[in-house]
């Protein structure tokens, strides 16, 4: 029996520019962070008593005899990866939702393959479990999906994540111990109710990438990477709240212009009404169209944005450092 514990994330800033379409020609850089809000996988050897090889547990059961039979697209793409056809039982938990913005889609991939590794008897790096995510998510199963989560995943921590032709690496953000608790206190995620595919929400946006279209508002994207950079190293404590607000919303503005489905309604009045009610500033999480929409908030101010979306579920979390890592293991 083994069991991978790996990390969902909050993107901050820069997202939309860690599509290959774009990065590959300009660069890209985002920063994020991991939270302590996990995805877990569970994998044991099935025995031959059954009458299936293989038996697949999320939201729905999957019990099947060859790879090409299940319909998971990451699970059963992840084995076609390792080479893997069966005898095994796998089981998917999660401590929130899927399709709600918070990268758990490429967090089940970073797990699962962590997982398989780990049942080889194999330790990799997380380098290789970010590239093999990749090679997962946007060749074999060829979905609409940029490079950040699954760095995020397999590295946790709060990070700036660069993006070129040479490749990406992974920059932990220089900020002192009291402003980035300072900072976890000061965050807020509110889920909207509604869940989206990702891959079906950024499809526009892809195609304005690729036709270079949406190049203007990436470029303003990458800029406010560097602002909010300086922000979180340079600026004094009270001072950085705000200054990240007022950056978070106007990264959010520019959002809302990669494509017609970013935003909804209903998004649109919850992030009013935080807004109204004293956040600095804050954003839809992930891709857009539904999921979390989190704020950067004075903490003498939280009751106040609590009051302002009651009806809403908040999520009680703080920043973790881990990433992807096995904490079970019994042969």
């Amino acid at each position: 029996m083994i069991i991978s514990r790996t990390p969902v994330r909050i993107s901050l800033f820069g997202g939309g520019t860690d599509y290959r379409e774009y990065y590959l020609k300009h660069g890209g850089s985002v920063i994020g962070t991991t939270i302590d809000k996990y995805v877990y996988v569970s994998i044991n050897r099935l025995s031959n008593f059954f009458e299936y090889k293989i038996r697949v547990g999320y939201s729905r059961a999957e019990l099947v005899n060859t790879v090409d039979d299940i319909i998971h697209p990451s699970v059963r793409e992840c084995l076609k990866f390792k080479n893997i056809d069966g005898n095994l039982d796998i089981h998917i938990f999660a401590d929130l939702p899927a399709r709600t913005g918070l990268g758990s889609s490429s967090a089940f991939t970073v797990g699962f393959l962590n997982a398989l590794y780990a049942m080889e008897g194999k330790v990799v790096s997380k380098d290789q479990l970010a590239c093999d995510a990749h090679k997962v998510e946007q060749e074999m199963i060829r979905e609409n999906v940029g490079s950040q989560d699954q760095v995020h995943a397999a590295y946790g921590g709060l990070n700036q994540i660069t993006f070129n032709e040479h490749g990406i690496s992974v920059q932990p953000v220089v900020i002192s111990r009291k402003k980035r608790d300072f900072l976890e206190q000061s965050t807020m995620l509110f889920y909207t109710g509604q869940t989206r595919y990702a891959s079906d929400i950024v499809k526009e946006q892809v195609d304005k990438t690729r036709s270079r279209s949406n190049d203007s508002y990436l470029k303003n994207m990458s800029a406010l990477v560097e602002e909010a950079i300086r922000c979180m190293s340079d600026s004094h404590d009270q001072q950085m709240l705000p200054e990240l607000g007022k950056l978070l919303h106007e990264s959010w503005k520019i959002k809302k212009s990669l494509a017609s489905c970013v935003s909804t309604g209903l998004i649109d009045d919850v992030y009013e009404r935080g807004m109204a009610a004293g956040a600095y500033g804050g954003k839809v999480a992930g891709a857009g169209g539904g999921g979390f929409v989190m704020f950067i908030v004075d903490p003498d101010r939280k009751d106040d944005v609590r009051r302002a979306l009651n009806g809403y579920l908040e999520v009680d979390f703080k920043f973790e450092d881990e990433g992807s890592k096995i904490i079970y293991l019994k042969s």
